[in-house]
Parts: structure tokens; C-alpha cells; sequence
């Protein structure tokens, strides 16, 4: 159950059946849902792609790692830019322009000279640019007349989030495979072209044609947006401390192929929790579960905290990778749920700004994260992240008066949703 529905739960009454199946037999959400996928594959593909065209040029591999990051911080600062244009203008209109800027520049890198200041200003471009696919996705789920119902808006925002982590299985893999046997430039190249194709499959359904924007009766601009609410700045930064969770693990999966004399435990243990994140997030969203929204947030990252015990113990590199998938099994239902929460908490015409503010604070957590795992190699991060974020969001909803229910189910989540005809 989630926040949508949280309301009418609590006054006992069952809540609607609805099953994967049925949402994707709502017209265009597949195709919606295979064109973000696949558009969004260049977040999967690009931070490999990047270090394994260190080669390509005169960068050495600590470079390669930092223009890895400045990718990601880019895309961290540009995606709300590039959603608050969705919010105001449409997706047809702004997504398009993201893209071709976006895969222009990935050519760019590959094809450009080798120096260091073009691959910092190139991926500085395909990061800022890239259209923001996952959060106009979640916001198409809510536009009054896509989804029948707020069960189905659930169930979608569940699939999402738990499909999207074959985002990080398929795009590495992808561009292994394309490096091995061509090279790491037409991997780039390759990035660029599925990123721009997602778009396309995207933009080019009827429901983004017809979504044309949010206008504001107000003659001034709301500069703060969804940060203006109390309740989301609460939201967004529990998500930045699961975010640390998540990218500690990057280095600490390094530190344990090392420790166990095991390559493959690098990559091994991101595709483990992401295994389990895919069928904990189809778990997840394949019922409706007792409890409001807000205390699926507090006990899914007390799961996902306490899910990291025994990867912090393990002794063999089987362990390591059993255990690794443990804490996936959260991770995904808590994403999920916090794209519920964010979903009925936007500022009406602020939905798409809102959901990449949340994915803009993970990937500020993630680059914390890594940071603070790449100096000081303690384990502790992996389950110390998330239970700083089931702490944010239990303490709020212990004192805050304003907060009763912490996060509360909306009255009327068919009141706020913008037209989509």
C-alpha cells in the first residue's frame, strides 16, 4: 500500500487489484516504459564507457575516474534544470533538445582530440543535457486520464523502480561487450545512439504529445519549487543518506575483490544489489501491502540498513555476492515509495522538477558516498547510510507536530493531477 492509497486503507476498506499486466494494457505505458529504459541506459553505460576510453586519450586512470564524476554531478545539477522546462513547456517540446545536445556530445568526446580539457567540457554537456526521461516518465503516471486509478499509478511507479536497475545490469554489459570487441570510443558512440533512440520511442507516443505543461496562474515565478515543501526537503534527505549507502559500495566492492583475491567481486556486488533490487521492487508493487506510505519509508530503509550486516561480515567471495543481493531486496520498494511520496507531494506543475530533485539528491548522496568509502575503506557506511535515513524520517514523524502522520496520504491525489488533454 502507499500514499495514494493510504487514506482509504485506513478506513478498512480493500483496495483494488491491479497487477503488472494491467498497467501495461493502459495504452502507451509500455512503450513509455521501454523508451525511458532504453533512454536512460546511458546512465548505466556512461561511467564505464568514460573510464574505458581512458586509452582513447592522454588520460590516466585517476582522470578517468574524475571525468566519470563530472558527468555525474552535471547530470545532478541539469536534470532539475532540464525538468522544471519539462514542467513548463512539455516533454515533446524540451526532451528532444536534451537528447540530440546530449548524444552530440558523447560524439563529440569520442571522436574529438585527445585532451583533457575537451572531455570535461563534452561530458560536462552530455551530463547537464541529459533529458531527464525517469522523472517525465513518473509524472505521465499521474497525469489525470493515463493511469484508471491511484492503484494503477502504485503498481506503475513499482515497476519503475524496480526495472530500472536493469539500467545498471544491461549498460555496463552493453558496453563491455561493444569495448572487447570493437572499442571503448564506439562504445561511446553506442551510448549516444541509445540514449537519443529512448527519447524518440518516448516523446513519440500520444500521452507526451499531449502533455503540454503546467501554466501558473502566478504572475511570479516560483524560484524554490518543490523545495519550497517542508515535507519533500524532509524526503530529499533521507534519500541523499541512502545515497551514501549506494555509493559506497562501489569502492568497498573494489576493497573486497582485493581482500579476497577475487576480481570479479568489483562488479560483482553493484550487479548483485541490483539483481535483488529488481525482484524486491516487482515483489513490492505485485500487492498492496498494510500501512501508509510513510511508514513503508521508515521500516523499507531499516531493511535496507540492516540488510547490509552480513555482506559487512561475510568470509568468502560466495558469501559476499549472496549477501550483496540481500539489501537489493529494499532498496528498490524504498525508491518506489519515495516516488509515490514525491509524486503526491509536487507543487502542482513542479511534478517533474520534484522527481528529478529526488534523483538529483541520490546522485549527490552516491558521490558522497563513494568519496567517503574511497578514503576511508569502512564497511560501516553500507548500513550507517540508510539508518541515518530511517532516523530523518522516524524523528520527523515523532516531533514535528506539522508532520501527524509524516508524510500523510493526500486527500484528493486526483485534485492536483494536471490535465493531460
Amino acid at each position: 500500500m502507499t500514499l495514494l492509497d493510504g487514506a482509504r486503507a485506513s478506513r478498512g476498506r480493500p483496495l483494488p487489484v491491479v497487477r503488472y499486466r494491467d498497467v501495461l494494457r493502459v495504452p502507451y505505458a509500455a512503450q513509455l516504459l521501454g523508451g525511458s529504459l532504453i533512454g536512460r541506459l546511458p546512465t548505466g553505460m556512461a561511467p564505464l564507457a568514460i573510464l574505458l576510453s581512458a586509452d582513447h586519450g592522454a588520460e590516466d586512470g585517476p582522470s578517468a575516474g574524475l571525468l566519470a564524476a563530472v558527468y555525474l554531478v552535471a547530470n545532478a545539477i541539469g536534470g532539475p534544470l532540464s525538468a522544471r522546462l519539462v514542467d513548463h513547456y512539455g516533454p515533446r517540446r524540451v526532451l528532444p533538445v536534451g537528447a540530440v545536445l546530449s548524444s552530440t556530445a558523447f560524439l563529440a568526446l569520442a571522436a574529438g582530440p585527445a585532451e583533457i580539457w575537451w572531455a570535461v567540457a563534452a561530458l560536462t554537456a552530455a551530463g547537464a543535457a541529459r533529458p531527464p526521461l525517469d522523472a517525465a516518465l513518473r509524472t505521465l503516471w499521474g497525469v489525470r486520464g493515463m493511469m484508471p486509478s491511484p492503484a494503477h499509478q502504485r503498481v506503475a511507479l513499482a515497476l519503475d523502480s524496480g526495472t530500472q536497475e536493469l539500467i545498471y545490469i544491461v549498460g555496463p554489459m552493453l558496453v563491455a561487450t561493444i569495448a572487447a570487441t570493437m572499442s571503448a570510443s564506439w562504445a561511446l558512440v553506442a551510448t549516444a545512439a541509445v540514449g537519443a533512440l529512448g527519447t524518440v520511442l518516448f516523446v513519440s507516443t500520444p500521452v507526451s504529445r499531449a502533455h503540454h505543461g503546467f501554466r501558473s496562474q502566478s504572475a511570479q515565478p516560483d524560484w524554490l519549487g518543490p523545495i519550497r515543501s517542508a515535507r519533500l526537503r524532509v524526503l530529499y534527505a533521507a534519500m541523499a543518506c541512502v545515497g551514501v549507502t549506494i555509493g559506497a559500495l562501489t569502492p568497498l566492492a573494489v576493497d573486497a575483490a582485493d581482500r579476497f583475491d577475487a576480481s570479479e567481486l568489483s562488479g560483482g556486488l553493484p550487479a548483485a544489489l541490483s539483481c535483488g533490487a529488481v525482484f524486491g521492487g516487482l515483489a513490492y508493487g505485485a500487492r498492496a501491502w498494510r500501512g501508509s506510505t510513510a511508514s513503508h519509508l521508515i521500516v523499507l530503509s531499516v531493511v535496507f540498513a540492516v540488510g547490509w550486516i552480513p555482506l559487512t561480515v561475510a568470509g568468502s567471495p560466495t558469501t559476499a555476492l549472496s549477501a550483496a543481493a540481500i539489501p537489493g531486496l529494499a532498496m528498490a520498494p524504498l525508491l518506489g515509495a519515495g516516488f509515490v511520496t514525491t509524486s503526491a507531494l509536487a507543487p502542482p506543475g513542479h511534478t517533474t522538477e520534484a522527481h528529478a530533485l529526488l534523483v538529483a539528491f541520490l546522485d549527490i548522496g552516491c558521490a558522497i558516498g563513494t568519496a567517503a568509502a574511497g578514503v576511508t575503506h569502512a564497511q560501516a557506511l553500507l548500513p550507517a547510510g540508510a539508518a541515518a535515513a530511517a532516523l530523518i524520517l522516524a524523528t520527523t514523524r515523532h516531533r514535528n507536530p506539522a508532520f501527524p502522520h509524516a508524510l500523510p496520504p493526500m486527500p484528493d491525489p486526483e485534485a492536483k493531477k494536471e490535465p493531460i488533454l
